[in-house]
């Protein structure tokens, strides 16, 4: 079974979500969630308990950023890809992209990583709890092999590696069309 990198994403809704302000962004996450699923390089993606789609990987937690805002929950995911290189191009080309460059409408300004990435070991499936415990890992103690982003990456023997920038636009080529907006 080949190995595969890990990425989790957190985010806080300046209001709660039901408010009409995040209107674009419920949008445009129903648009995204189909397109991420047939992402060249996805594996699998955690769902969320009490909703349709894949099962959760566990029971969903939120690190201690969280703030409550009356609605019991906060954007984050949880999902593997075959490589760093499929997770980027996903996340920085179409139309989630387009949603990273609306997030300052919907989302507080990060003090913590907006985001991880990490190689779980072969044949496991990483949980919400493993995906916090990271995050806050490298909240206090910086990108290491436990808990990495793009800029400062690690390769699976724990050496620093840099994202390949040339498979990434190859990857993000083979994207399915952006969708609409």
């Amino acid at each position: 079974m080949d190995r595969h990198v890990a990425l989790y994403t957190f985010g806080i809704f300046m209001r709660p979500s039901e408010d009409q302000a995040n209107d674009d962004f419920h949008s445009l996450n129903d648009q995204i969630l189909p397109l991420v699923d047939k992402a060249p390089g996805m594996v699998a993606r955690s769902g969320y308990d009490f909703e349709p789609g894949p099962d959760s990987w566990g029971t969903q937690i939120f690190p201690k950023f969280y703030k409550e805002k009356g609605d019991g929950w906060s954007p984050s995911t949880l999902s593997l890809w075959v490589d760093m290189e499929s997770a980027m191009a996903f996340s920085y080309f179409g139309l989630h992209a387009l949603a990273l460059k609306r997030g300052k409408e919907w989302m507080e300004r990060p003090k913590w990583p907006p985001y991880i990435l990490w190689w779980p070991a072969e044949g496991h499936r990483p949980d919400w709890t493993d995906a916090v415990a990271r995050h806050q890992h490298m909240h206090d103690h910086g990108p290491s092999p436990r808990a990495f982003d793009f800029k400062n990456a690690f390769d699976l023997t724990g050496e620093p590696v840099d994202v390949d920038h040339g498979k990434v636009k190859a990857i993000a080529a083979r994207q399915q069309p952006s969708g609409t907006m």
